[in-house]
């Protein structure tokens, strides 16, 4: 298996995934969305809400707020010496304390204060709720690990895809250069230099074939690798996208570790 990153940014990597095959590759992408642990609210104190929003309705909005995670210094709450009950090493407090003059105001996620540094809103500018003049709000939230096979809030992507590379193919001998091809692909694949038909930034190429009906048959043939695959990782913000694909990498290479052990013991 060979991994080749084209593209990285803050929040979005894309990566070629060489020498597997689907099945592989879809595992991967599930294990991103649904057994990689990022921090997520899971339970609000609301001690104060003078505001027209429901207490529940507040609290939900507090849980799909990114948290930033640090999968090293917290416990899974299934895994940790507390057995769940919350201690410092599987669970961080978050407080929010607010309250409008004589104008309204809007809350915001980045009026969340975290006792750990490290765990604290991915975004600052999400509107939580909005305050009439001397309407105010106390909560103490708390924030664990957790999975997105638990809840879709403890997901740390926002989107997970892959497609098969593309492998785009001209026959000179049928293509007639008339261009036609090159002005209905939507990604710009096809080119026309002098008087050849060519390809450029397949890797781009949607596989929708377009080009394909436009044209004499077998002029142009668009194929895939089946063991090579075209990865594009979004998070949310709790986790780096890099660190995202490695540790997802690591989580099903032990399922796999553990899935053979229980397989040679039958």
């Amino acid at each position: 298996m060979e991994v080749t990153i084209l593209h990285k940014d803050e929040n979005v990597i894309h990566f070629l995934l060489e020498g597997v095959d689907v099945a592989f590759a879809n595992a991967l992408r599930r294990t991103m969305i649904n057994r990689l642990p990022a921090m997520a609210i899971d339970e609000v104190l609301v001690l104060e809400n003078t505001s027209v929003m429901f207490d529940e309705m507040l609290a939900q909005r507090l849980g799909l707020i990114p948290l930033t995670t640090d999968l090293d210094s917290y416990n899974l709450p299934r895994n940790c010496d507390c057995e769940g009950k919350g201690c410092s090493l599987c669970q961080c407090t978050l407080t929010l304390e607010k309250e409008a003059d004589e104008e309204e105001m809007i809350v915001y996620s980045g009026d969340l204060s975290s006792q750990d540094p490290k765990v604290i809103p991915a975004t600052d500018g999400i509107p939580l709720v909005k305050l009439a003049p001397r309407q105010s709000i106390i909560v103490e939230a708390y924030a664990r690990l957790g999975t997105g096979s638990e809840n879709a809030k403890f997901q740390p992507v926002a989107t997970v895809a892959y497609k098969y590379v593309p492998v785009v193919s001209v026959d000179k001998t049928k293509c007639d250069q008339c261009g036609a091809c090159v002005e209905v692909c939507p990604k710009n694949i096809l080119i026309i230099e002098g008087d050849t038909l060519s390809t450029q930034n397949t890797l781009d190429c949607s596989l929708c074939e377009i080009c394909v009906k436009e044209c004499e048959p077998s002029a142009i043939i668009i194929d895939s690798k089946k063991d090579s695959f075209l990865f594009k990782v979004e998070s949310s913000g709790a986790l780096p996208p890099e660190e995202i694909a490695e540790r997802a990498a690591e989580i099903l290479k032990e399922r796999i570790r553990v899935a053979l052990d229980f397989t040679n013991s039958l």
